[in-house]
């Protein structure tokens, strides 16, 4: 019977180094998982850490992880993946919140908080909608600044397909097709 750490963060930025830490002071961990970069709305099982986790768990072994955000932000996805691995035989224990899903109550526990997430992530999207929109009304949000200019793809498409431009600048084709589109748009009729 393995204890096996699942970690995961959102951004490539962030470290699951405060996570790996938290659950080594208290278990003796057999085997570790992750997914770095990787949001909690993606659904668990299409993650690639987390899939080769649940191919690599026994009946019998027991996850670790350190908060219910780490499985999911969605409820329904975090209670299908609960489930999953109880059928399984797996035991789960969220050390944050103390609960080891051995036991009814802990399974009630974490279907609240499960939603509770999902709302957090929810209310964190409605502020940031409302910042975004409280600065383009202040003129301070722009948007995303253009990489490439359409003169320039207008240059290098009087010599290059479309394709070779693309491959040229590193950029996608349609994001040429974009800047041509836009290029021709401002030019008068």
């Amino acid at each position: 019977m393995a204890t096996v750490a699942y970690y995961r963060v959102s951004t490539t930025d962030q470290s699951i180094e405060n996570q790996r830490r938290e659950l080594s002071a208290t278990y003796n961990i057999d085997r570790e998982f992750s997914d770095n970069g990787i949001s909690g709305t993606v659904k668990a099982l299409e993650r690639p850490g987390f899939a080769s986790m649940v191919n690599y768990l026994r009946d019998g072994d027991t996850l670790v992880t350190v908060d219910i955000d780490r499985l999911g932000r969605d409820a329904i996805d975090v209670q299908q993946t609960i489930t999953t691995l109880k059928d399984a035989g797996v035991n789960i224990i969220i050390t944050r919140l103390g609960v080891d899903l051995a036991s009814d109550a802990g399974e009630l526990l974490v279907t609240i908080m499960s939603k509770v997430a999902e709302m957090e992530r929810r209310k964190m999207l409605e502020r940031q909608k409302a910042g975004i929109a409280r600065a383009k009304a202040e003129g301070k949000y722009k948007g995303k600044p253009r990489s490439h200019d359409p003169e320039a793809i207008r240059k290098l498409r009087q010599t290059m397909s479309i394709a070779d431009v693309a491959e040229h600048l590193g950029i996608s084709t349609a994001t040429v097709k974009r800047l041509q589109k836009a290029d021709k748009e401002k030019e008068p009729a």
